[in-house]
Parts: structure tokens; C-alpha cells; sequence
């Protein structure tokens, strides 16, 4: 009797199940976030979401103009009413808890992009 080939972790649409989730969970917060008043999220930026394979939980990337811990406490402030978006937007049997942490990549390529711009004109000053 032949075996039954494996089935691949990835969907035939060339990227996993989770990817699709997360993708999917960040436009969800995104567009919740434009509806939510509170000054502390004005130009408060969702810039990923990473979640479990089996959604224990959603590591939630953002950035704001306000120091990291008020920004922290903004969105937690505000949990429960992303995790009922969430609900009543997808078909999850189950909405992962959500984490949310600084997004410290993006603000390093920020930073690197400004030493490169300075370093740029300091460059052009000389010529």
C-alpha cells in the first residue's frame, strides 16, 4: 500500500496559516485604533503583529509620539475593546490575549536612516 505523501506546513498559497492571521489581526487594530479616543494614540502606529501557532497569544509591534510606557499603558487601557474587534471581525474560535511591546526594530532603521542622511549631507557639504 502506498503511503500518503505529507502534507506541507504551508498552504498552497505559498505562506502559512499564521501569516495570514497576523496580516489580518494588524489591519483589524489599525482600523480599530481610528476609532478609539485617546490622546496618548493619536499618531500611534500598529507596525506588526507575531502570533502563536497555537494562539496562545499575539505579540502586538507598536510605535507612537508619546514615551513607551505611556503608550504601553494606552493600549492596554484599551485591550479588552481590540480583543472584542477582533472577535467580532474574524472567525477565530478562540482570540489569542493580547501582548503589546515597542516596536525597538523600527525605530533602530529610524535611526540609522537619520546617521546616513547627516552623513549623506555632511558628504555633499564637502563637495
Amino acid at each position: 500500500m502506498a503511503r500518503q505523501p505529507r502534507r506541507s506546513s504551508r498552504s498552497t498559497r505559498g505562506y502559512d496559516r499564521t501569516d495570514r492571521l497576523n496580516e489580518l489581526l494588524r489591519r483589524i487594530l489599525a482600523e480599530e485604533l481610528e476609532h478609539i479616543d485617546d490622546d496618548r494614540l493619536i499618531l500611534a502606529t500598529i507596525t506588526g503583529v507575531v502570533t502563536d501557532r497555537d494562539l496562545s497569544q499575539a505579540k502586538v509591534y507598536v510605535l507612537g509620539n508619546v514615551e513607551d510606557d505611556d503608550l504601553l499603558k494606552a493600549f492596554e487601557d484599551h485591550r479588552k475593546q481590540l480583543q472584542r474587534a477582533i472577535g467580532t471581525q474574524t472567525r477565530l474560535r478562540r482570540v489569542p490575549p493580547l501582548l503589546f511591546t515597542t516596536d525597538e526594530v523600527s525605530r533602530s532603521a529610524g535611526r540609522i536612516e537619520t546617521i546616513l542622511r547627516e552623513i549623506n549631507d555632511a558628504a555633499d557639504e564637502q563637495d
